[in-house]
């Protein structure tokens, strides 16, 4: 008998519970991943009607490889330009729900006299309300298309890109456990320092490599590499010193921004859905119901602060954001859950063995109360409006709409603002890569070629490649944005102006030269004055340098077309709105797409034809076909059946527009559809016949009546065969002819005349 080794009896334990909680809990309307939590409890020792996990160490390991496939795919939905380009609102609501939720964690915690990392670990869990919850809320109570949820989902995105940042922090604190602030702050520059070199070399260099391998780019193929690219950030995020599932979501990131996000993301949902799955039931495994009645005080207390918590500090956070009190409650009260997050940061506590033993099966068992309780706090957001707005002084009520009201202006940014921004940007990315090649330079290269040419000539080598490496990047560092439209407006606005504006640019010459120094200093021992004046030398030849001007031009315009190219591919196939669109508005001019019918009467006619601009007054500025675009069409081109017009013109032009370009033939009717049957005959060619003697092309059965001979019958051999349009027609002949009744009537009227 073969031997079945302990982990595959346990994952097939685990997958029937799974599988069997699944189908109870969809049935029931409920979330998925209560199920899984269920599901591990089934099968955890806490239940003894049934068989047990036996090896719960490589199941922890599973689960481990579950949480780096759930926020990879958390990456993939989310990238670094959706979270720049959320709004102030977003922003500030985010911000303060986590910190006041933080703040009541650690203070529920301290009332039960935990330790120190308890509290903080529990304030983290508390922080981050459930994403895929609120989701399935939503879709169950038909609010996915109001206001507030859309606020509530974006506050959500932001937060959990928040939970990857709190997760570093609580590692960290963790690791050290040291809360000075001197080592918080070296972490978070450290985190800082990390994001921007990974983000920036990512979007340059794995954009340009799937381009080049694309068209050895099978589903397997784009599986495999994506998933080697995630666990290869992974092992390098946890070398130096962030936790593995950190790694996983900033490579989810950065693919996040190319044209194979959406695939790679669909081709590692079953994976993800699979290793999830066993994450999920291993943080039921960890539920004792022993445990449970024993802390069922603080559970009931931190179910109650969650309530609570969330509906008071959210709807005070959405408010501060300048929304209206009744949207800032909704929202509120649609974020009273835990879930997901929490789960991993309780993971992430019980692994750096940080946290007491019973602050697990808590967690789970306030998320699996809390997930219950969710639709009804979403539903009683709205009576909870009516009572406060019913019982609140006035001069509170006028107070609130004249700030919500007030919000939402958008103050005027002047030139200074947007010129000190957009340098400090361009002095931190480029610094942090300078950094980065600097370290790898003198760290790996340098001792190589010192080992293979000598001390001196190697040190001297190393330093010019070293400086080299980094001179696009020192050049676009001093030369960046001195010729940009807020620095001329300035300079010329006022003189006073002019020594402001000098010192910034002499201040970035001095941090390019700080790195150069750096350099040879590190390698050589010199005076600081020689030291120094060679420095200068170098940043001025740099400065000079056309092939540095090329260069950095180069490297930075390949950066901003990996970043954009999803964007232009979704705008390309119609995925997305133009970005000149919404310069249109300012003139009350209007993009809109139009979707030509399949039996439209402008189906095969060209542009000039149906000469829109003069009869509508309006422009077509696109032609979407399939996954082809046709920009700014001309006369000669054709419109066909599926295609889709991008249209420019106003609300009245558009609108007259959109009633012709729906026009379509009339129905057939009854009779028509008789006339137009299509019927086979046949008939034998008679001994004076206008046919005889010619092939089927010459003799005109197609062109001149319509009609189709699909098989012949000679007289000699009685044999139907296909026909071959060169033969040549018999006296005796049988032959058969596909076509309408009338033209078939033609045909043979002509033969017997």
């Amino acid at each position: 008998m073969s031997h079945l080794a302990p982990l595959i009896s346990d994952l097939a334990l685990i997958l029937m519970c799974a599988g069997l909680m699944t189908l109870v809990f969809k049935k029931l309307k409920q979330p998925l991943v209560l199920g899984y939590i269920v599901a591990g409890f089934i099968a955890s020792p806490h239940f003894s009607l049934t068989p047990s996990v036996t090896d719960t160490a490589n199941i922890q390991t599973w689960s481990d490889i579950g949480v780096i496939f759930l926020l990879f795919a958390l990456g993939l939905e989310f990238s670094f330009k959706k979270m720049m380009k959320m709004g102030g609102s977003v922003v500030i609501s985010a911000c303060t729900i986590i910190l006041c939720m933080i703040a009541v964690g650690i203070c529920v915690g301290w009332a039960f006299d935990w330790k120190r990392m308890d509290c903080i670990y529990l304030g983290g869990m508390l922080a981050m309300s459930s994403t895929t919850i609120i989701y399935k809320a939503f879709d169950d109570l038909g609010l996915r298309q109001q206001r507030f949820a859309g606020l509530v989902l974006s506050i959500l995105i932001l937060e959990d890109i928040l939970a990857i940042v709190l997760m570093v922090m609580l590692s960290t604190m963790a690791v050290s456990q040291n809360f000075e602030g001197g080592e918080m702050v070296g972490s978070l520059v450290k985190l800082v320092f990390f994001l921007i070199l990974w983000f920036v070399v990512g979007i340059y260099l794995i954009p340009l490599f799937l381009k080049k391998v694309r068209q050895l780019m099978s589903d397997e193929t784009l599986l495999i590499v994506a998933l080697a690219l995630c666990f290869g950030m992974v092992v390098f995020a946890s070398k130096v010193g962030f936790s593995p599932a950190f790694g996983a979501f900033i490579m989810g990131s950065i693919l996040a921004e190319t044209i194979e996000s959406e695939h790679i993301e669909k081709l590692v949902a079953p994976v993800k859905d699979l290793f999830g799955a066993i994450f999920f039931v291993s943080v039921g495994m960890m539920v004792d119901p022993h445990m449970v009645v024993e802390y069922i005080v603080p559970i009931v207390v931190i179910v109650l602060a969650i309530l609570l918590g969330q509906a008071v500090f959210g709807t005070m956070g959405v408010l501060l954001s300048g929304q209206s009190l009744k949207t800032a409650m909704q929202c509120g009260f649609s974020l009273t859950q835990i879930g997901e997050f929490a789960f991993i940061i309780a993971s992430l506590g019980v692994s750096l063995n940080v946290t007491s033993h019973f602050l697990y099966p808590i967690v789970v068992a306030v998320s699996v109360i809390t997930t219950f309780l969710t639709p009804y706090m979403i539903r009683l957001a709205v009576p909870a409006y009516n009572w406060v707005d019913r019982t609140m002084p006035e001069g509170v009520r006028t107070f609130l709409e004249r700030y919500s009201t007030g919000s939402q202006t958008v103050q005027h940014e002047n030139n200074w603002k947007k010129l000190l921004v957009a340098i400090m940007r361009i002095v931190l990315i480029y610094s942090v890569l300078s950094v980065a090649i600097m370290g790898l330079c003198l760290h790996l290269v340098v001792p190589l070629i010192v080992s293979a040419l000598g001390d001196f000539w190697g040190r001297l080598l190393g330093a010019v490649v070293t400086i080299s490496a980094i001179a696009p990047f020192l050049r676009a560092l001093i030369m960046k944005k001195n010729r940009s439209i807020e620095f001329k407006a300035l300079w010329s606005d006022s003189r006073f102006n002019h020594a402001p504006l000098i010192a910034v640019i002499l201040l970035r010459v001095v941090i390019a030269t700080g790195f150069v120094v750096y350099i040879i200093e590190f390698l050589f021992r010199a005076s600081a004055a020689l030291m120094v004046g060679i420095a200068v030398l170098l940043v001025v030849g740099m400065v000079f340098s056309r092939f540095l001007k090329k260069r950095s031009i180069g490297l930075e315009r390949t950066f901003v077309q990996n970043l954009r190219s999803k964007d232009i591919h979704k705008e390309y196939i119609g995925e997305k709105r133009p970005e000149y669109e919404s310069g249109l508005l300012d003139r009350n001019l209007h993009l809109s797409d139009f979707s030509v019918p399949a039996d439209s009467l402008w189906a095969g006619k060209t542009l000039q034809e149906l000469d829109l601009g003069q009869k509508y007054n309006v422009h077509v500025a696109s032609i979407i076909r399939g996954t082809h675009r046709i920009n700014i069409p001309g006369g000669r081109i054709r419109i066909f059946p599926g295609d889709t017009l991008q249209v420019i013109g106003t609300d009245e032009q558009l609108s007259v527009f959109a009633h012709y370009v729906g026009q379509v033939s009339d129905a057939l009717g009854y009779e028509d559809a008789e006339q137009h049957e299509m019927v086979l005959k046949q008939f034998k060619i008679p001994e004076v016949s206008p046919i005889a003697g010619h092939t089927i092309k010459e003799s005109g059965i197609r062109n001149e009546y319509r009609c189709m001979v699909v098989g012949i019958e000679s007289e000699n051999d009685k044999q139907l065969c296909s026909p071959n349009v060169n033969r040549r027609l018999e006296v005796g002949d049988i032959i058969w002819i596909v076509g309408e009744k009338s033209d078939l009537q033609r045909l043979v009227m002509a033969e017997v005349k």
